[in-house]
């Protein structure tokens, strides 16, 4: 969904190809079929647009016409939406807490222009690609410390998540305040996740009862299928779709899969996709639709596009529902640990350290160690670590995954160039440097925030590629308040670190069939990445000889020979290629595609 404006809506008359203004007076403007509403006050001097998918009713949203709006405007109802307010001193943006509807804003013609999409900005404004930016997605990839508010454009920010955001008319600097916090709640978090969770499905199936829902076997998209099964009309049967691999119909989460379509068997129609060759991973990933930034699912384009054409034309669905985004909001991170110790809880600590120890085959007392450090460095101390490790990429580095940290980047591969290495450490200079909008929040809390919304920003460009194949993607794990609804855990209820998902298995009980309920395993498809290395390796040898190393962030010789290796089953870490490969077919997508032109003929009201 896109939406934008500017800071003033004197004399403004531009706006995208193809677009529609929101209302009369108003500069903003929405390019395609996204729910948007306008609440007007009676003065006629300011206007309140709610963007995007809002469970509010509307008596609720008239009651906002004439008076402040509550600090929680952004996450008070269920869906993914943002909540913008015109004056004549400006535009007050009230950005989505989780980040899956992103705000971004540019400098322009002595104002901001503003939109849900970072690329229509820079089309605006002919920013170049932001070569820093492409740096931080391939070598670190999971920091998003390092990135900060900056996108892949030059000149184009992302206005930061869960504040209320001032862009003066006059084009004055930006002022931000930080609305949501996670501040711990009292009560267990498990019926809170199932109101939320609840809520965030139907509000979906109300607007769209013949949509389609991933049903993969695993927990996550299993539970949105059977919310989305129970929650439509009498008349209506979900249609539930499980991908599997061509000639395997027994394997385990097809099991998982069967057992909840059978429990709800009068409630669900169970597709089943099944994978040939022509869907290995890497196959055809030049071909993915141009988005605001590389998209997750790039990699696993001929799938995805496979199964969402294959739905529009057999299922007729046009909205599809996923699981995405629950792994990154459920699960506990190491850091856990260092809460533990922080507030003194000592046995629990021990207990649990002993537990991920054994789920990870690790010895206890380094996991301990780490603990206690961590438990006793700041954020920023962090970032100065990191910065300092990054400034020096020559020096012993610990990239161990699984330790107990404020942050885990990647080892720098030996194909990358030294001008990628040095705008690395710029933004770990820079990130050392920036003021954190959620200060005093527990390490693990703060460290799940981070990567909801790197999770949730990104899938947005997925929902992209669903827009180019006739779907509408939802990811309901994503939105603020079931995020809200799991963060605001105390600490005391927060779930054990080595326990798999036991809020949504609480939360869910009532509705999955036991076995599903208890399952601790997920499916991977990790053979198929080495057998779609091997089959598209000569399309993705000559694929790195591109934008990447006309940037001079990557060495493509050096590349290739580690594609090949990779290719050939040599253990290896896949994370920084495969970042590599996503960044530039996403690059090659960008530089082939034109984004909309902006145009001053005057524009049809797009009727919100």
């Amino acid at each position: 969904m896109t939406f934008g404006g500017f800071s003033t809506t004197r004399n403004i008359l531009l706006l995208p190809e193809g677009a529609g203004r929101l209302g009369t007076g108003s500069s903003a403007w929405r390019l395609g079929g996204a729910p948007a509403r306008l609440i007007s006050a009676r003065d006629g001097r300011r206007r309140i647009l709610v963007l995007g998918w809002c469970g509010a009713t509307g008596p609720e949203l008239s009651r906002l016409a004439d008076s402040p709006l509550p600090t929680d405007i952004a996450w008070r109802w269920p869906g993914t939406y943002t909540v913008v307010e015109e004056t004549p001193d400006g535009v007050v943006c009230h950005t989505d807490p989780a980040s899956a509807l992103p705000v971004y804003a540019t400098a322009w013609s002595n104002g901001w222009a503003w939109s849900t999409s970072a690329r229509m900005l820079a089309r605006l404004t002919s920013a170049p690609v932001d070569s820093r930016r492409l740096a931080c997605a391939v070598l670190a990839p999971s920091v998003p410390a390092l990135v900060g508010s900056h996108t892949y454009y030059a000149g184009v920010e992302q206005l930061t998540p869960g504040c209320r955001t001032e862009l003066p008319s006059d084009g004055g600097s930006p002022r931000s305040t930080a609305l949501w916090r996670p501040d711990p709640v009292p009560g267990p978090p498990h019926p809170r996740l199932r109101v939320a969770l609840s809520a965030a499905v139907a509000l979906r199936t109300k607007a769209a009862p013949d949509l389609s829902c991933d049903l993969s076997g695993g927990l996550d998209s299993t539970s949105v299928a059977v919310l989305a099964a129970t929650s439509l009309p009498a008349r209506y049967k979900l249609n539930a779709v499980t991908i599997h691999p061509e000639g395997n119909a027994d394997g385990a989460d097809l099991r998982y899969a069967r057992l909840a379509s059978d429990a709800h068997a009068d409630r669900i129609t169970h597709h089943l996709f099944p994978l040939a060759a022509e869907h290995l991973p890497y196959t055809g990933i030049t071909s993915v639709p141009a988005t605001d930034e590389p998209a997750p699912s790039t990699l696993t384009l001929a799938r995805l596009t496979a199964q969402l054409r294959w739905m529009r034309q057999h299922l007729g669905s046009r909205t599809h529902l996923t699981g995405d985004g629950g792994d990154s909001v459920l699960f506990q991170p190491p850091a856990h640990l260092a809460d533990l110790i922080r507030h003194h809880t000592w046995p629990r600590a021990l207990s649990e350290a002993l537990g991920w120890a054994r789920l990870r085959h690790r010895s206890i007392a380094p996991l301990l160690v780490d603990a206690a450090l961590t438990a006793r460095t700041t954020r920023r101390d962090a970032l100065v670590a990191l910065a300092r490790s990054l400034a020096s990429p020559g020096l012993p580095r610990d990239t161990r995954q699984d330790r107990v940290a404020w942050f885990h980047p990647l080892p720098a591969p030996p194909w990358a160039r030294p001008e990628a290495l040095r705008l690395l450490a710029d933004a770990g200079t820079e990130a050392v440097d920036g003021e954190d909008p959620l200060p005093g929040v527990d390490i693990s809390v703060r460290t799940l925030v981070d990567e909801i919304r790197e999770v949730a920003r990104t899938a947005a460009a997925d929902a992209q590629v669903g827009t180019a194949c006739g779907i509408d993607l939802h990811n309901p794990f994503l939105d603020a308040q079931v995020m809200d609804a799991v963060l605001r855990t105390s600490l005391d209820r927060r779930p054990r670190v080595h326990l798999y998902k036991p809020v949504l298995a609480g939360a869910m009980r009532h509705l999955l069939p036991t076995e599903v309920a208890a399952r601790t395993t997920k499916g991977s498809f990790n053979t198929d990445h080495y057998a779609g290395l091997r089959a598209n390796l000569p399309d993705l040898t000559a694929l790195v000889d591109g934008h990447l190393a006309g940037l001079g962030l990557i060495d493509p010789d050096r590349l290739r020979v580690h594609l090949r290796r990779a290719a050939a089953g040599i253990p290896m870490p896949l994370a920084p290629i495969e970042q590599a490969l996503s960044a530039e077919a996403w690059l090659h997508a960008h530089h082939h595609t034109p984004v909309p032109a902006w145009t001053d003929r005057a524009a049809r009201s797009s009727g919100a």
